[in-house]
């Protein structure tokens, strides 16, 4: 899915992935080319960080929401507070199958427009 949505926000933002960190080369942060504002970032971490069961590692993609989405999708069990960022307005959608191309797609395109 990570590759799935790099291609994405290059087709419709013609955004680049900006890969920051030596210590954490997988992260993949993806911004606005004008004002440089994150609009999203992919990080890889432990399940245990995250709070969920299970050993390893997962894939997830943090997007800016507003509160009303965020409450929605938290309550709903789809997606879990930011991890790393303002927990408030942003969300960790895990990328492990659970939530479908669209939705995603489509709350990236809300995180996009919320970050203008």
């Amino acid at each position: 899915m990570r590759n799935r949505i790099l291609s994405y926000v290059a087709e419709q933002y013609g955004t680049e992935p900006e890969y920051l960190w030596a210590k954490t080369p997988d992260c993949a942060v993806i911004r606005h080319r004008g004002n440089r504002k994150w609009y999203g970032i992919i990080m890889d971490v432990s399940r245990k960080t995250l709070g969920l069961s299970g050993e390893g590692i997962i894939d997830i993609l943090n997007v800016k929401c507003s509160p009303a989405v965020r409450e929605i999708l938290l309550g709903e069990g789809r997606a879990l507070p930011a991890y790393h960022m303002n927990k408030q307005h942003w969300i960790s959608l895990p990328l492990d199958g659970s939530l479908d191309e669209k939705t995603i797609f489509a709350l990236i395109s809300e995180s996009y427009e919320l970050t203008k």
